[in-house]
């Protein structure tokens, strides 16, 4: 059997279905959700009259507009509030697990689930925004998307994504001890 590369050993068994173009439908372990990005998600959802498709493996937390410091007076900008104040609904409504502002576990939305054991080695992840990615650093696939897919995750717990090319880096000798 030929050598894989972590990618792959992550990859493969999380592919539901493979077109021959290479397009996949991708099943994905964990969703991180927070008030920027999934507001529409949500709407979309109640619109077309569905759920989540496994609201156990989607955490909310708003990150975006929460105070960094006094948080007793709550959130002054009226936008942001109704942003937050949207999270929370969607969450009630929808079941899905929140770490709302006054939680101590609520935080950076990529800070947290390493923090509170929901990244792990292996997974899957996508959140709406474009640091995602650092779950990588934990030995998982993790891919920040945009609103409408926030939304499919939610419906059907899949991503449709082409397999991404990856690249060989070998390292010969010995690294700096900083590196």
């Amino acid at each position: 059997m030929a050598a894989r590369t972590l990618f792959d050993k992550i990859w493969d068994p999380h592919v539901v279905s493979e077109e021959t173009d290479g397009t996949t439908l991708l099943y994905i372990d964990r969703h991180l959700v927070h008030e920027v990005t999934s507001p529409q998600a949500f709407e979309g959802l109640k619109l077309a009259g569905r759920r989540p498709r496994r609201p156990g493996a989607t955490l909310a937390v708003p990150d975006h507009n929460v105070p960094t410091t006094d948080r007793s007076v709550g959130i002054e900008d009226p936008l942001s509030r109704i942003q937050i104040e949207t999270l929370e609904q969607h969450c009630a409504d929808f079941g899905i697990t929140l770490f709302s502002m006054h939680d101590v576990r609520q935080g950076i939305v990529h800070v947290i689930g390493p923090e509170q054991g929901l990244t792990l080695p292996g997974m899957t992840i996508v959140c709406g925004d474009s640091h995602t990615s650092t779950h990588g650093a934990f030995g998982a696939l993790a891919f920040g998307i945009g609103t409408s897919e926030v939304e499919h995750v939610l419906a059907t717990q899949c991503l449709i994504q082409k397999r991404p090319q990856t690249m060989e880096i070998r390292v010969d000798g010995h690294v700096s001890p900083y590196c």
